[in-house]
């Protein structure tokens, strides 16, 4: 059981975003989410994106980094992966 994050590396409006996922649920992920001050907005049906401003501070509060293929192998396993063909 894990919050999981990536590597900021998405660029978009000014800056890089990195994927915040749970390995277990997505209550355990807007938790963390809410408790560390990432707005809802940011949620993407299985993740959220966030800027690299706050990468540092989201791992010093528990996020485990890892790099982007285990994040999405581990949310694939996890069953709550969204495919990108049922994102419409």
């Amino acid at each position: 059981m894990a919050i999981l994050i990536d590597d900021p590396r998405w660029p978009a409006h000014g800056t890089l975003w990195a994927h915040l996922v749970s390995d277990t649920a997505l209550e355990e992920l807007h938790a963390f989410a809410a408790a560390n001050g990432i707005p809802r907005r940011g949620f993407d049906l299985d993740h959220y994106d966030v800027p690299e401003a706050v990468h540092t501070r989201l791992v010093a509060a528990g996020a485990v980094h890892v790099d982007g293929h285990e994040l999405v192998r581990r949310l694939i396993a996890s069953g709550l992966r969204v495919r990108a063909r049922d994102r419409r």
